[in-house]
């Protein structure tokens, strides 16, 4: 089975129903709305953000934090990864109570904790959020460029699409990009290849998360192609959220064939019922790829990670090792 390298994941939605469950506990709070049969329970994107709020919600402390990164990435190095960027969020931090510091310390620590373990490199990319608001994003933003924690590597915007204009966030992402983090915005999800343009005309990301309505539009796809954007496609997310009906209609193999940069995530894994694994194994299974393909694609990921050349050149060197 080939390593594998993850560009897409939010921390809290991370994770795993049993350490849910045990933060449940920890802080008296009745878990049955929400989790059944040791699964997270929702049926549309509504009561999904109720769950997910939920469970993010029982974690408060610094302790928890440094617990959930740990425990997400100790699990990810067991299904084979060797890289793993989460995106990490000052809100959700101030609403438990903590300062975006403590709550990216408490984070980075969890991090060393599970490299001591296994030697899973991983990195944070600061999340700004949509339906929360312009003001909020651009303080993500300036905490992201200020800092100076090693592993905040990265800026982004998530949340409903809905809400916003992607021109509201252009000083948000200069703030970023001008000390020097990298770039990447979610679109082209709940709305059409529309949004996966304005992100590229407004933003300039060097990465999108999802972007797999561009599919919508061909002239778009040929200019991700063309412009070397990288996708952070999340195939079992797509299909639990019902942006495709199944894994036929899905276009991942459509965008690859055009020549776009592809990249295999697990967006909130146990909400959507997978994993990194097992996002590896539906492009086996729906999407016809061998293990040379998938190296391929771990390699995309790991060429695009934001993440410095030195460790980059030995996450490559250990991807090679492998093939040979």
């Amino acid at each position: 089975m080939p390593l594998k390298a993850e560009l897409h994941c939010h921390i809290e939605g991370a994770a795993a129903p049993e350490l849910v469950i045990r933060q449940a506990q920890k802080y008296n709070k009745d878990v049955s709305p929400f989790i059944k049969d040791g699964s997270f329970v929702w049926n549309d994107f509504t009561s999904f953000l109720a769950a997910y709020d939920f469970a993010a919600d029982l974690f408060r402390t610094e302790d928890d934090y440094a617990r959930l990164s740990e425990h997400y990435l100790t699990s990810l190095a067991r299904d084979g990864a060797i890289y793993s960027e989460v995106f990490t969020s000052p809100d959700h931090a101030i609403k438990a109570g903590l300062s975006p510091m403590a709550y990216t310390n408490a984070l980075g620590e969890g991090m060393a904790r599970a490299k001591a373990k296994t030697g899973m490199e991983a990195r944070m990319i600061v999340t700004g959020v949509r339906h929360v608001g312009v003001e909020s994003i651009e303080a993500a933003a300036r905490f992201a460029a200020k800092c100076g924690h090693p592993l905040v590597t990265g800026f982004g915007v998530a949340g409903d699409e809905r809400m916003g204009e992607f021109e509201d966030y252009v000083r948000a992402f200069e703030i970023a990009r001008e000390a020097g983090l990298g770039i990447t915005i979610h679109a082209g999800e709940l709305l059409g290849w529309e949004s996966v343009a304005a992100a590229l005309d407004h933003i300039r990301p060097s990465r999108i998360g999802h972007g797999v309505r561009a599919i919508e539009n061909l002239d778009l796809v040929k200019r991700i192609a063309d412009e070397g954007v990288v996708l952070e496609i999340c195939p079992g997310s797509n299909i639990a959220l019902k942006v495709f009906d199944n894994f036929g209609d899905h276009p991942f193999p459509k965008l690859r064939d055009a020549g776009c940069k592809v990249t295999l995530n697990s967006d909130d894994p146990p909400y959507f019922w997978t994993s990194l694994k097992r996002e590896y194994d539906i492009a086996t299974e729906h999407f016809g790829m061998d293990d040379k393909a998938l190296s391929a694609i771990t390699r995309t990921a790991i060429e695009a990670a934001f993440v410095d050349k030195k460790t980059k050149a030995a996450l490559l060197a250990r991807l090679d090792g492998q093939k040979r």
